[in-house]
Parts: C-alpha cells; sequence; structure tokens
C-alpha cells in the first residue's frame, strides 16, 4: 500500500508528519514523500527542511494521498501538486488533507459537492471550489477525508487506519505513539481562545505569508 505525502517549499511540518507517524505504522504501508523536484523543502518557520525522495511524476497513483497545508499553499495552488492531486484521485483508495491543503484538493476538484474542513482561518475559502465548510475536526466523505488544523492530521490518519486495518489496529497505533491528548489550555479553536490568543495567531500566520513571500521574491 503506497501512501503518497506531496512537499512543497513554506509547508506546516505537522500537517505532513504526524499523519506520517500513524501512517508508517500501518501494517504493508510504504510512504514516499514527493515533489515537484526531489529534495529539500523549507517549511513556514523557515528553519525546518524535509526532503522528497521521489518526484510526484515517478508516484502517479498512490493508494493513499495525504496533503499537508501551510503559507504555501496559496503558491501552490498554481502549482504542479494540483494536477498530480486530480491525476491521483481518480485511482487512490483515499484522498486526504491536513489543514489548508485541503485547498489544494479543492484546487484539484475533489471537493466539488461535498463537506470539508480546513484551518479555521481558511475554512470559508472551501466555498471558492464547491465545498461546504465545517468546523469539524475530520470529515469523512466517501473516499476523501479532510482534517483540520495542523495536529488534527493526526486523528485524521487514526480515522483512516481503522478504516482500512480496524480498530484494534488504530488503538495499538494510537498507543503505540502514546496520543492522549490533555493540553494545559482549553484554547484550541477561535471559539474557545481568548480574543488576544486569536489575534496572535492572526499576527503569526501574516509574518509567515510575509516570510514565505520575501524567500520567494530573494
Amino acid at each position: 500500500m503506497q501512501i503518497a505525502i506531496p512537499l512543497f517549499d513554506d509547508l506546516t511540518a505537522l500537517d505532513a508528519i504526524g499523519p506520517y507517524e500513524v501512517l508508517s505504522r500501518l501494517p504493508g504501508a510504504e510512504v514516499v514523500f514527493v515533489g515537484a523536484d526531489a529534495r529539500p523543502y523549507v517549511s513556514d518557520n523557515g528553519m525546518l527542511r524535509m526532503h522528497a525522495d521521489a518526484t510526484l511524476d515517478a508516484v502517479p497513483a498512490p493508494d493513499i494521498v495525504c496533503v499537508p497545508g501551510g503559507v504555501g499553499v496559496r503558491r501552490e495552488l498554481d502549482g504542479p501538486i494540483v494536477p498530480w492531486v486530480r491525476a491521483a484521485h481518480a485511482s487512490s483508495t483515499w484522498t486526504t488533507s491536513v489543514c489548508t491543503g485541503s485547498l489544494l484538493l479543492g484546487a484539484a476538484g475533489v471537493l466539488n459537492g461535498l463537506r470539508a474542513t480546513s484551518h479555521w482561518l481558511s475554512l470559508e475559502r472551501l466555498r471558492d471550489y464547491g465545498a461546504s465548510p465545517t468546523s469539524e475536526r475530520v470529515v469523512e466523505q466517501g473516499g476523501v477525508i479532510t482534517a483540520a488544523g495542523v495536529s488534527s492530521g493526526i486523528d485524521m490518519a487514526l480515522v483512516l487506519v481503522g478504516r482500512i486495518a480496524g480498530d484494534e489496529v488504530a488503538q495499538a497505533i494510537q498507543l503505540s505513539i502514546e496520543y492522549d491528548p490533555q493540553p494545559p489550555y482549553d484554547a484550541g479553536s477561535p471559539e474557545k481562545a481568548p480574543v488576544a490568543a486569536v489575534e496572535l495567531v492572526r499576527a503569526a500566520v501574516a509574518e509567515r505569508e510575509r516570510r514565505a513571500s520575501a524567500r520567494v521574491t530573494a
């Protein structure tokens, strides 16, 4: 079972690594990081680099597609990942996304007429692609699964493992990574977080977008 995770510059690292940590433990799974070029890609904090071992063209028909998000998504909407997702979805068993990766699914035509989720800052943008946005953490629509922001990719991957290998295997993987969230704050959604925290996030994302644009023009 081949699982492809596309990389691009200014992606959010946990969007890719969270599902990887779960799906790489799925019996019979082969996880491959792919990119327009086989090279390192910088995360949206400008520090961490993740390496694509294969090009998109070399992995045209994976069984599972898992598309991460990040501030680089805006640039990738006009890049090679969108047509690759469109073609891969035609034969994939599961096409999935984390965070704003759902916008790339939308641009590929995958979400038209479906309910879907994304990071709360980008949720309404799903309407541009014919999707019905929902703030649910994980949304499963047939063979398409979208996850909300960043950490929800772990939840999505566990849901996916449960569908493929059963609840016991999914529970064993959850235990193996000791995924037992007990956050010290109840601020994981804009509805629950203090207004000041929401504004800090908006400012931080804007700054990451600014830095991403500067890297492209440099």
